[in-house]
């Protein structure tokens, strides 16, 4: 059976260790350490809060390397659950009920493509597609629409594809793709990639 590879990050020595420790020593999981040969199916995070710096790294990694995350935190409120979309957080993990078996439930969860937020922030998420619905059946312009194949190429960027594979997956020249990418910045303000994903994504374009 193909092992499921885990990146751990996080931000004291004693919940790296434990982490660590725990993940390392299941034979279903192989823990990648390191400048990454290959990307990791799942990444382990566990922080204070969803700060700024954190934030930023979390949306690095969305974009270049694109593995749903599972995040423990001490605290975090419905007010994070574009930022968590945004960032590809597919498990939200109260740091006090956090338990081993937990903690591997939902990265073998994530690897599947599954989830768990906790149910503020899933209610949260619903209240922002009903306002998104709201704008879309009341648009106040269509300056910011995007074609499917403007959609397809940012839900592609925001999984973490290059130019080069975009442009294989959906069968177009890497020309086309750039020329498509600079036709959304240029038509939206935007200045680079991270943005422009970051901007369909509270918009709700992708």
């Amino acid at each position: 059976m193909e092992r499921i590879r885990v990146v751990v990050q996080a931000a004291d020595h004693l919940s790296m260790t434990g982490l660590i420790t725990y993940l390392g020593s299941r034979p279903d999981l192989e823990l990648l350490d390191g400048p990454l040969p290959v990307k990791p199916d799942v990444v382990v995070m566990a922080v204070d809060r969803l700060g700024v710096e954190v934030v930023a790294r979390l949306r690095r990694a969305a974009t270049h390397v694109g593995a749903p995350v599972v995040l423990i935190v001490d605290e975090v409120g419905e007010s994070d659950v574009l930022t968590a979309v945004e960032c590809r957080i597919v498990a939200i993990l109260p740091r006090a009920a956090v338990t081993d078996q937990l903690v591997l439930r939902s990265v073998l969860t994530a690897a599947e493509g599954g989830g768990a937020m906790p149910a503020s922030m899933v209610a949260e998420l619903l209240r922002h597609v009903q306002r998104l619905q709201r704008q879309v059946l009341t648009p106040e312009g269509g300056r910011d629409r995007l074609s499917a194949r403007e959609t397809d190429v940012l839900r592609l960027m925001a999984d973490g594809l290059d130019t080069a594979e975009i442009a294989g997956r959906l069968s177009y020249s890497e020309r086309t793709i750039k020329n498509v990418f600079y036709g959304i910045t240029t038509r939206l303000n935007l200045r680079n990639r991270p943005h422009a994903v970051a901007y369909a994504l509270r918009k709700g374009m992708i």
